[in-house]
Parts: C-alpha cells; sequence; structure tokens
C-alpha cells in the first residue's frame, strides 16, 4: 500500500489549506474519505490512489503528467475519468449542465470498474456533505456553488447512480442511493405521487 500512502500525502499537501465549497471543511479530507470509500468497492491500490487523488488536476492545478510520472499512468487515468473539463473560457454556471452531461455519459460507457469505484466514492463523499449541509443550512447551502439549483444536482446524482447501478448491491452505492432519495425528497414525493 505504498502507492496509497504516498499519493494520500500528495493529496493533503495539494490541498494545503485549501477548503471545501459549501461546508468550508478541508478539502484533504473530501480525499482521504473518498479514498475510505473506494477500499469498501474494490483493493485495486491505483484505484484506492486515485480516489485519494481525483480532485488534484480538477482543483488543485496538478497536471496530468506530473500524476502518470509520480503514480503511474494508471492512476492518472483513473483520476482523470473523474476530471472534469471545467471548460475555462467561460463562467462556471454557463457550462454546468455539459460537464455534468459529460461525466454521466463517461460512466454509462465505462466498463472499468477502478474507474466506477472513484467515480461512485467521489460522489458519495459529496452527498454525504451535501446531505450534512443542508440539514444545517437549508436553501442558502446551495448558495456556494455554481449551480444554485438544487433540482440541477438531483439530477446529476439520480444520474450517476443509474448509470452506477450495477454497484446497486454495495453498502457505498445504497447509502448513495438513500442520501438522494432524503437529500432530494424522492420519498415525499412518491408518496405525494409527484413525480421527481
Amino acid at each position: 500500500m505504498e502507492l496509497l500512502s504516498e499519493a494520500i500525502c500528495f493529496a493533503a499537501r495539494a490541498f494545503d489549506g485549501a477548503r471545501r465549497k459549501g461546508d468550508g471543511a478541508p478539502a484533504a479530507l473530501h480525499a482521504m474519505e473518498a479514498a475510505c470509500i473506494a477500499a469498501t468497492l474494490t483493493r485495486e491500490e491505483a484505484a484506492l490512489a486515485a480516489a485519494a487523488l481525483h480532485d488534484t488536476v480538477e482543483d488543485a492545478g496538478v497536471t496530468r503528467e506530473e500524476l502518470a510520472e509520480r503514480f503511474g499512468e494508471r492512476v492518472a487515468a483513473l483520476v482523470m475519468s473523474d476530471t472534469e473539463d471545467k471548460m475555462r473560457h467561460l463562467p462556471p454556471s454557463q457550462t454546468w449542465r455539459a460537464r455534468k452531461e459529460a461525466t454521466v455519459e463517461r460512466m454509462r460507457r465505462s466498463e472499468d470498474p477502478g474507474e466506477a469505484a472513484v467515480c461512485l466514492a467521489d460522489k458519495l463523499s459529496n452527498m454525504r456533505s451535501i446531505y450534512r449541509g443542508t440539514r444545517e443550512r437549508g436553501a442558502d447551502f446551495w448558495l456556494a456553488f455554481s449551480q444554485r439549483d438544487p433540482e440541477q444536482h438531483h439530477w446529476y446524482y439520480r444520474s450517476i447512480a443509474s448509470a452506477l447501478d450495477a454497484y446497486a448491491d454495495t453498502a457505498a452505492w445504497r447509502e448513495y442511493d438513500r442520501l438522494i432519495r432524503e437529500t432530494f425528497g424522492e420519498d415525499d414525493a412518491a408518496e405525494s405521487g409527484g413525480r421527481i
């Protein structure tokens, strides 16, 4: 597990002082939580390392080449499978839906269990944060994000769950599904006959 230890240390340094949108928690904690979740889904060390590193390219200015050189091509490829093209030439609010659609489509097409583990670990960690944040701050929680419409987030996280439904028998997927239902009121809508 030397690769994983190295990845955890690298991620902690890359995110030193950075905070997460929404809950303000240290960004390094999300990386660690994602690695822990991934460990319930796979024993592939490259996937566990990638789960710890998954936001380093997108949010910490690390390059794919740097990851490949330090951790190997497999880790770099897995990180990139969970990295959005931020389309930095446009405001984030204008690109949010396109970026999320690309992620959903990539996960629908993927047959790589490592990619699925990294994605599900990342999204479950996100949903835990969203669940806590919406319970603590209500609608104000969404003000920290470029996409402030909770229904758009609902569409995205539910679409990821559908794309990864081959993992529906895992504790991670079941928790993810439950948090989506509870956060976005799917159970309430179903009971009242409403549509999601």
